[in-house]
Order: structure tokens, then sequence, then C-alpha cells
């Protein structure tokens, strides 16, 4: 089966704060995407050679719903970045870029429990969809709670990461790992939520460790990486 490549344009840069940029590209004819989803985002000139030039490629999650109508990248550029940032950051309005490879390990899911989103700097971008679909139907969904560090303090989606009662909705941030950590102890006192969690491999397993010594099982814990990576992150006792 031949790799799809979509090529599209960037329709608008949006500036959510001064080192966090969201990309919009024009929705590709055919191209479809759920909740949770990430894609490889590519640069032109990635595939000129015999054989890709990965300095050119990320892997980058979605922050948008297909209903919006345009493909949302979000990402962290700092002063010194790397080369596929730096080129990034003088792409303009109507440059070509591409996605291929896109799939989501992180889709809502809807049995009935509280969900906890945990999530560090950009990741939150990975669970903007999410609560928007939320927002949308509610079905099988008890409530959801949002919580991020940020040391920067300049804080994302505010405008959707609000706590919304009548929604069940609580969005927390927090700029210093102290707080963060204090607070998902307090969170994992729910012996049966959900908790999703999203940034770093270091902190990724850094979470991991905290939900594990609260008891909360490798099963309740929900990570943005393919199924068969997850046994690098939870030891799972029993087979699913």
């Amino acid at each position: 089966m031949i790799m799809q490549i979509y090529w599209t344009k960037i329709n608008k840069i949006i500036e959510e704060t001064p080192e966090v940029k969201t990309y919009l590209l024009d929705l590709p004819e055919g191209f479809t995407w759920e909740e949770g989803s990430h894609t490889h985002f590519a640069l032109e000139g990635f595939n000129a050679g015999d054989t890709p030039n990965r300095s050119l490629i990320r892997h980058m999650s979605i922050s948008t719903l297909p209903h919006e109508h345009s493909i949302g990248i979000t990402t962290r550029i700092r002063e010194q970045c790397s080369e596929f940032k730096a080129i990034l950051r003088n792409l303009e309005i109507g440059d070509e870029v591409a996605i291929f490879k896109t799939h989501s390990n992180v889709p809502l899911k809807r049995e009935g429990k509280n969900v906890y989103l945990l999530s560090s700097g950009v990741g939150l971008a990975t669970f903007r969809p999410l609560v928007l679909d939320y927002f949308e139907r509610a079905d099988n969904v008890n409530q959801i709670h949002s919580l991020n560090i940020d040391s920067t303090g300049d804080f994302l989606f505010t405008d959707i990461f609000k706590s919304a009662p009548d929604k069940n909705f609580t969005a927390q941030f927090v700029d210093n790992r102290k707080d963060y950590y204090e607070e998902v102890k307090n969170l994992a006192a729910d012996k049966d939520g959900l908790f999703y969690v999203v940034g770093s491999d270091e902190f990724l397993v850094q979470n991991i460790d905290v939900l594990r010594e609260q008891g909360i099982e490798p099963e309740q814990i929900k990570l943005d990486k393919h199924e068969q990576s997850l046994p690098n992150f939870l030891s799972f006792d029993t087979v699913k």
C-alpha cells in the first residue's frame, strides 16, 4: 500500500503566546482524522532525495477538529531551535507543507468515568480536540479535569481551557512541578478514573510513577504512544 502524502497550504498563523504558534492548514480532499490524532508534518524538500530527510519531518498533534475546517498544528519555537523549527518560523501564509501517516492513540473514551487530562506545555494541543468533542457530546463521560504545567506562565487555549461547572469541566494551570505533582496525587484519589498523559517521555514516566504509587492501574493510564511502545512505559501485569 502506497503511503499517501497530502500537500497543503498554510492559511493562517496564530501567535498563541510569545513562543507558541498554531499553523492552520487547508483541508486536503479526502483527509480525515479524529480527536487525539497526531500526524507526520513535513517541510518542502523532505522527500526530494532517495530517502526522506528526517530533519524536515516532525511528529505533531492535530489541535483542531474536522468541523473547524482547518488542520491545526501547534508548536513551541524557542529562540535557539532546531533546523526544522527555524524553517517553520519563517514560513508564511500560502507556503506548502506535507502531512501523512495520521493516527489517534488517545481518542476520548466514553466509559461513564471521570477523565483526567495531564499535560505539559504544548501537550495541551493534543487535548484541545478531546475537550471540544466532549463539549459537543458529553455522552458517557462523567466529567473532565484538565491539569497543565507550563513553566513560562503563558498558558495556552485559555478560551477553551476554562472551568465550566455547567459542563462538568475543570481547567487547572500550574507553573511549577511541586504544585503539579501534588495535584496529580489529589486527582489520583479517584481510583476509577481515566488518566491521559501527554508530554515528553520523561514527563510521562514521572506521571506514571506518581499514578502507580497512588494505586492507579496501567489500564487506566492513556498515553499518546503507539500500542507497541506502551510496554516501555507501562508494565501490564495481565494481558488485556
